[in-house]
């Protein structure tokens, strides 16, 4: 797998989420220094091979939707509920928008 600096970004900032966290695909491209890359994150992430050090379920939609998960929507909400967060209709409960 190719490792760009990018990428490795990402998994930095991922690794940085705390249990019963969530950020949002956008805002973690922000975070990387390309506020427009939130795609490249999602397929970044979906490559990930080391879900416990590397919690990607913890990343999101900015609409609050949960997203795609390398283990299926399913585990996803699985994790993200064991830490405490609500989840209804496949959406983050009480998910603030933020506003660009």
């Amino acid at each position: 797998m190719l490792t760009t600096e990018f990428s490795k970004k990402v998994f930095y900032f991922v690794k940085k989420i705390k249990k019963g966290r969530v950020l949002t695909y956008k805002e973690l491209a922000s975070l990387c220094g390309k506020p427009k890359a939130a795609r490249a994150v999602g397929n970044i992430l979906n490559k990930n091979k080391n879900l416990v050090e590397i919690p990607c379920h913890r990343v999101i939609k900015s609409n609050g939707e949960i997203g795609g998960y390398v283990g299926g929507a399913t585990e996803k909400i699985r994790l993200l509920k064991r830490e405490g967060i609500k989840i209804k209709n496949g959406k983050i409960f009480n998910h603030k928008v933020k506003e660009t």
